[in-house]
């Protein structure tokens, strides 16, 4: 009914932070020795690809409760909105199934931020050198 709401909240709160951050890192950064390669990913870079994630997935919601009448062109866009009984269960909805889809759309985001990290930090492979 209204589950999307909760991952498009989450990605206007991720978003606010993203673009904090992102003025954050713009600020002159400390002198690195010349060679020295950086190999971090900054973290505006992946708070944006939480929100890119969050925000696709509120989209392809709202498309399928479009897609089943369950958002209308009219005021108030719900249809679980126009009758007390269906609100209780629109919220219940959004407490259990639109909090779980946003909090597993965060961990999936962490597992790729870990791995993301991981291979970023893997040492380059030496030459191999002699053989012929």
């Amino acid at each position: 009914m209204a589950c999307f709401l909760v991952s498009a909240a989450e990605a206007v709160v991720v978003t606010a932070v993203e673009k904090a951050e992102e003025k954050k890192e713009k600020k002159p950064e400390e002198i690195r020795p010349e060679g020295v390669a950086e190999t971090r990913i900054p973290l505006s870079r992946k708070l944006k690809w939480l929100t890119w994630m969050l925000w696709g997935g509120a989209a392809l919601l709202a498309f399928e409760h479009i897609w089943h009448g369950e958002v209308v062109p009219w005021f108030p866009f719900l249809t679980a909105m126009s009758d007390p009984a269906d609100k209780a269960a629109m919220f219940h909805e959004m407490a259990t199934v639109g909090v779980c889809m946003a909090g597993l759309i965060t961990l999936v985001w962490v597992g790729m931020c870990l791995a993301a990290d991981r291979i970023a930090n893997r040492p380059e492979p030496e030459a191999e050198g002699g053989r012929s």
